[in-house]
């Protein structure tokens, strides 16, 4: 009997070019989101990388987020560390991991590689503790124990995440000293917005600092405060007013939109959804100003505690604003120009509710009503 062949071949063609195509949409949905997620969480990528170092680094980092933003041992104290004239960064990021200074020496290259940071190391000696997040090495090892310090501000921090940021780049202030200051400002250091018992969170403007090591406490705010009225006073204080907001209320509001939103280009969409509450006199429910009022998660080491749980909701601050109606007395971080820019622009929707997207983007589904909120909910 003659034996026929090729009776499975359609099939598995099919498999293959199904499999291809899925592979395909992977690559183009990675290519799209990965660097938008690494980008809020590290800050910006090297320039230099094109769209696919941007997308396989931003992976890895990602994947590696609690080796690179979680100190490796909260109760070190500062030593020397010293780069040799030549040395890899292969060869320094080893040495840091068998120091016991970071958690994996894998994740600290491919950080420096995502920043751009692996070129700007030098030869010298540094003074590090591994009660430093890996990221906040990577930017001291890049000024040796120099009059000046390129100091990166990330927005979305607050005060004493800037304060623990000036300590870990090696700034000789003491952050209490900082973190006094900040709560309890003099007027000659309040900015635009700032009144007598206000403090100044929300008016360290986030953004890259050149900054003396030996600056005081005094001078350090001052530089904040001083880019704040240059850059986004001066640029959107009338847009803020034409909606409605003093400048308090309008940085209060950017701070809220700032730890909402992942993805920049939604701000001023989740801006509107709070103006239209505000509107209606409802109340605003939102989960960053109770992580606000939590203040610091020992047990997660952060001061945002994630994921809120039903009793954490029920906080009795004035910052929770699922208890209480209207914006919390002030800011809950310092926003950066997109988030202040969406609460001077923001969009004209009909949404008042929204919430995160089950795909993992960062993105979120908008509403007008609950029913359409509870149908937006996960499976």
């Amino acid at each position: 009997m003659k034996q026929t062949s090729g009776g499975c071949g359609k099939p598995v063609l099919f498999f293959i070019l199904g499999l291809l195509i899925l592979v395909g949409l992977w690559a183009i949905w990675s290519i799209d989101r990965i660097p938008k997620l690494a980008e809020r969480s590290f800050g910006a990528a090297s320039p230099h990388l094109n769209v696919i170092d941007k997308t396989y680094y931003g992976t890895l980092i990602l994947a590696n987020q609690n080796d690179l933003l979680i100190p490796f041992d909260s109760g070190d104290s500062n030593r020397l560390f010293k780069i040799q004239d030549g040395e890899s960064v292969n060869s320094v990021a080893l040495r840091l991991e068998q120091e016991g200074l970071i958690a994996n020496s894998q994740a600290f290259r491919a950080y420096l590689l995502y920043a751009g940071l692996d070129t700007g190391m030098k030869a010298g000696q540094y003074s590090l503790s591994a009660s430093m997040t890996a990221v906040d090495i990577a930017h001291v090892l890049q000024s040796a124990i120099t009059e000046e310090i390129t100091f990166v501000l990330l927005a979305g921090w607050r005060s004493e995440e800037v304060a623990e940021a000036l300590s870990s780049y090696g700034f000789y202030t003491d952050p209490m000293d900082f973190l006094d200051l900040v709560r309890n400002p003099p007027e000659y250091l309040r900015p635009v917005g700032v009144g007598e018992g206000d403090t100044l969170e929300g008016y360290l403007y986030p953004g890259e600092y050149v900054l003396k090591r030996k600056l005081g406490a005094e001078d350090i705010v001052r530089a904040f405060v001083n880019r704040f009225e240059m850059e986004a006073y001066s640029r959107l204080g009338s847009a803020w007013e034409q909606q409605g907001l003093t400048v308090k209320e309008a940085i209060t509001l950017a701070s809220i939109v700032e730890r909402e939103a992942i993805v920049d280009d939604e701000m001023p969409t989740i801006a509107s959804v709070f103006y239209n509450r505000l509107g209606i006199s409802m109340k605003l429910d939102s989960d960053p100003t109770v992580q606000y009022a939590i203040g610091y998660n020992g047990q997660q080491n952060t001061w945002w505690t994630n994921p809120l749980s039903s009793q954490d909701l029920l906080i009795d601050s004035y910052y929770n604003t699922y208890q209480y109606q209207g914006l919390p007395p002030g800011p809950i971080c310092n926003p950066g120009m997109s988030s202040l820019v969406a609460v001077a622009y923001p969009a004209q929707t009909p949404y008042y509710y929204f919430r995160a997207k089950c795909d993992e983007s960062g993105r979120h589904s908008f509403a007008v009503t609950y029913e359409e909120h509870l149908q937006n909910g996960c499976p």
